[in-house]
């Protein structure tokens, strides 16, 4: 076991397991942020999408001796009311069905525009590219992202 001090939605934290601790179970098992889900574990279907130093992230994978002293933002600290303009558009839009895929959606959707605030559907493609989504929502995430785009 190690001790690490994390950054994590603007707070520090500190956890003390094992350094190949995925972040995945750092967050969800140790600090109580349960909004990252658990897909496949293999870093393949996007569900434990985060943000390390705003760029998106494969949580299931990620051990926490690699984030250093990154700062990981999750689906809970996107934004504190819920009103992230992705957030907004995917209620705009509709897009969740299950719900189970959305936060790591939303996070791929959300380091996307904040690194393009006006993507092409090529970039939004490549960008979204193995975030799973089982109930076949995909043309509503495309939408959803383009409108968000347009409240940036």
């Amino acid at each position: 076991m190690a001790i690490f001090n994390l950054n994590i939605n603007g707070t520090s934290k500190q956890v003390d397991v094992d350094p190949t601790t995925p972040m995945l179970w750092v967050l969800r098992d140790h600090l109580d942020l349960v909004g990252t889900k658990f897909g496949c574990g293999i870093a393949q279907c996007g569900a434990c999408t985060i943000h390390l130093d705003g760029n998106a992230m494969r949580s299931c994978q990620l051990p926490v001796s690699a984030v250093a002293d990154s700062k990981i933002t999750t689906i809970e600290g996107l934004s504190e009311q819920g009103d992230h303009p992705v957030q907004q558009a995917w209620l705009e839009h509709d897009v969740p069905q299950c719900g189970y895929c959305q936060a790591g959606q939303i996070m791929s959707a959300a380091a996307l525009l904040a690194s393009n605030p006006n993507p092409s559907d090529t970039d939004i493609d490549n960008a979204m590219n193995g975030n799973i989504c089982r109930c076949g929502t995909y043309t509503r995430i495309k939408a959803a992202i383009k409108t968000a785009s347009q409240k940036l």
